[in-house]
């Protein structure tokens, strides 16, 4: 669950099943680009753990991505999830080869209303804000996907989160990258 560090107010929010969702997330990540860069130069990186439905946003994203053999690096996954225990050692690892540009992916947990949203901005997130834990900021834009309600029982309600929910938006939030990151019209995600 993440937290972002940012601007008090995201750059986009866009809902997850608006008919152009991916298109949206598309023109608002390629205008938080401040310069042309090669997808080689570009890192996602996918946080949250496969334990937890509703953290499983980032995981699930990444897990679908590399289905699509990105041109860009992909940190994250459902086999492989970067989560508050590797969090730390994750970002050393990083730091042997460092992107030019860091794209960090988590869920959050919003209002009733805002269940379903995607949020993009410019800086980093706060990974393991959302459920009270202190992990190092991560990333250059963030994109949170609301997956469920908070204020209460936060760990309980990231386990009864939808999974359909969930692969919906991981399924948008993919197709989206592409569009921005690689300019190539795929449908990431989906067979």
């Amino acid at each position: 669950m993440a937290k972002n560090c940012s601007l008090p107010q995201h750059y986009a929010r866009i809902k997850y099943n608006q008919p152009n969702a991916p298109e949206a997330i598309s023109q608002a990540l390629a205008s938080l680009f401040p310069f042309s860069l090669p997808p080689q130069d570009i890192l996602v990186l996918c946080i949250g753990t496969d334990r937890s439905t509703g953290d499983s946003l980032g995981p699930l994203t990444g897990s679908k991505l590399l289905a699509q053999a990105p041109p860009f690096r992909v940190l994250g996954c459902l086999e492989e999830p970067v989560h508050a225990a590797n969090l730390a050692e994750t970002l050393e690892e990083i730091q042997t080869r460092p992107p030019a540009w860091t794209v960090a992916i988590d869920a959050s947990l919003g209002s009733m209303e805002g269940v379903g949203l995607v949020n993009i901005g410019p800086g980093a997130l706060q990974p393991g804000a959302g459920v009270y834990k202190r992990l190092p900021q991560v990333g250059n834009v963030y994109i949170t996907g609301i997956v469920n309600v908070g204020g209460f029982m936060e760990y309980f309600v990231l386990q009864n989160t939808r999974l359909s929910l969930v692969s919906k938006m991981a399924d948008v939030i993919c197709t989206g990258l592409f569009l921005a990151i690689s300019g190539k019209n795929q449908k990431a995600g989906q067979r």
